[in-house]
């Protein structure tokens, strides 16, 4: 129990720290906003990059044990942006060749979200 206690409290540090982050480059960007999201894609863009920069010094080295990988893959750029994890999936899906599951997760991620995203703001249209 205490072994998953300690896992949990990485992740969920990391992910705290990760998400004050995310917001931190909102207010750093705030004075160039135009409309365009460009905090979201900066913390996109970012975010993939230390997910694999970490990951593969996890995987390649011991620079990276697998309590910081806890607390810096799935905490930190877990809670700075899911985009990294879905971008490292997709990733590792075709690097094992698994096109057909790599597209399912590419398509059903961006056509499920969009389905999901319209159904959940029309029920709650429909409910105020």
């Amino acid at each position: 129990m205490m072994k998953h206690t300690g896992a949990l409290m990485l992740v969920g540090v990391g992910g705290f720290l990760g998400s004050v982050a995310r917001y931190g480059v909102t207010l750093l960007v705030a004075p160039f906003l135009t409309g365009f999201p460009l905090p979201t894609l900066l913390v996109n863009i970012l975010g993939s990059f230390l997910i694999g920069f970490l990951s593969e010094l996890a995987i390649s080295t011991t620079l990276v044990s697998p309590e910081a990988r806890l607390f810096l893959v799935t905490g930190f750029c877990g809670g700075f942006t899911t985009f990294s994890a879905y971008m490292f999936e997709h990733t590792a899906l075709l690097k094992d060749g698994q096109l057909f599951y790599a597209s399912l997760y590419l398509g059903g991620s961006i056509a499920g979200g969009l389905i999901a995203l319209y159904t959940g703001a029309l029920l709650a249209k429909l409910w105020t």
